[in-house]
């Protein structure tokens, strides 16, 4: 069905519609509403929805699948109104989002949508999302890791992976400090909840920066993904200090294909409706599921170094991401071991090395010096091994400021 006509006088008829500026580019929206529910859906434009939405009636809905794409996001607003109002008459909001930014989508889930689904839609992901609309409900993250209180936020987790440009760049060492500075990131009130994963299945060593065990439930949970709920995604997870979740890397050393496209979708979903905040730490290595993290990312951070090694590697990706048309512009480059700020020769290659490669470098990180290497050998975080340490203090910083500046969004959002 796809009139406003149809939606009236078949109204008790009808169990969804469709929401979009127009549903015809959102072709394969509609073959899957066929499929899955006939002749019992319609669609609606976005003012035909506010309308509707002050009706009695558009409570009998079932859901709406709202349809985006990037020209929709000058209408944010309108859009987030409509999820509020569908919401506020119990009616569930599936959001549909083709090309549309992190930050914009993640300002949409917070207002209360349970599901997300990319355009074009994946083989049999509107079946699978209807079908989690009746699900029981899920249990809380505050059960993986006790903060003391319940957790109010949205379950729309920000994701943060660390890439880093070459060995030794230190792109550990920054997942595993940013993930602990995040989660003792408020000076008071609720701490945020912080999902720490390590996706180096070979040689992944954030169990060992954190003196945690590898537990035979991570391979069991990453073997069979497609059987996943909540208890199982639980069992994996180790509480660190009671203060964040890790999803270490596995006992074994595994191959990097042995998951798939699909393991990380249901993974990355099960972690996004859990945690605030999940930093991965990546392999150095792209692999095929390397796309699904870097389209579910919101901000890819890349540790690099100031030498050849780490420049030809800079453009080598650029390259490759360009080809393959995915958005390089989520990378925010960090130089790690950066100059002092006397260095007036290293500030010079710095420029020029940025200009070369046509990026931004976001953050200098200092030398942290033998204090680091001291505090991963000790399994713990720099803030508590050695919390005057200048690499400490500029984490600190950075974490402070992605927290604020997602704590402003979400005021804007609510709003």
């Amino acid at each position: 069905m796809t009139s406003e006509t149809a939606l009236h006088t078949e109204q008790d008829q009808l169990i969804a519609c469709t929401i979009s500026r127009d549903v015809q580019n959102f072709d394969l929206l509609i073959e899957d509403m066929e499929t899955e529910l006939g002749e019992s859906w319609g669609d609606l434009s976005f003012e035909d929805a506010r309308q509707f939405f002050r009706q009695p009636e558009s409570g009998m809905l079932k859901f709406v699948a709202v349809a985006i794409d990037h020209q929709d996001e000058s209408m944010l607003a309108v859009i987030a109104d409509l999820i509020k109002s569908a919401k506020a008459q119990d009616v569930k909001v599936i959001l549909i989002a083709d090309e549309v930014s992190p930050m914009a989508l993640h300002q949409l889930l917070q207002l209360g949508a349970e599901d997300f689904i990319p355009y074009p839609l994946p083989e049999n992901a509107l079946q699978d999302a209807i079908a989690r609309l009746d699900a029981p409900q899920k249990v809380v993250a505050s059960d993986f890791v006790d903060t003391g209180t319940p957790s109010t936020r949205a379950a729309n987790g920000i994701v943060l992976p660390v890439f880093g440009m070459s060995g030794g760049a230190g792109a550990t060492t920054l997942a595993v400090n940013l993930a602990w500075e995040l989660a003792n990131v408020e000076k008071s009130g609720q701490q945020p909840r912080v999902l720490l994963m390590d996706l180096n299945l070979q040689f992944g060593s954030v169990s060992t920066y954190l003196d945690l065990p590898r537990r035979e439930a991570v391979y069991e949970l990453l073997s069979a993904t497609e059987h996943m709920d909540d208890e199982a995604f639980k069992q994996a997870l180790t509480n660190f200090n009671d203060k964040m979740s890790v999803l270490t890397a596995p006992a074994d050393l595994l191959p990097l294909d042995f998951i798939e496209n699909q393991d990380l979708e249901r993974l990355m979903e099960m972690a996004r409706h859990h945690f605030d905040y999940i930093v991965i730490d990546m392999p150095s290595t792209l692999v095929n599921w390397s796309e699904i993290i870097l389209s579910q990312a919101d901000i890819m951070f890349s540790p690099f170094e100031l030498d050849m090694r780490s420049a030809q590697n800079i453009l080598r990706l650029k390259s490759a991401l360009k080809a393959e048309e995915l958005p390089f512009e989520k990378f925010r480059f960090l130089l790690n071991r950066a100059p002092k700020g006397m260095d007036l020769s290293a500030k010079s290659r710095i420029k020029r090395m940025s200009e070369s490669l046509d990026i931004a470098v976001e953050v200098q990180l200092p030398d942290g010096g033998k204090a680091v290497l001291q505090s991963n050998d000790q399994g713990l975080p720099l803030a508590i091994e050695a919390p005057k340490n200048l690499l400490r203090k500029e984490i600190q910083k950075l974490a402070a400021s992605l927290h604020a500046r997602q704590s402003e969004d979400l005021r804007a959002a609510a709003q």
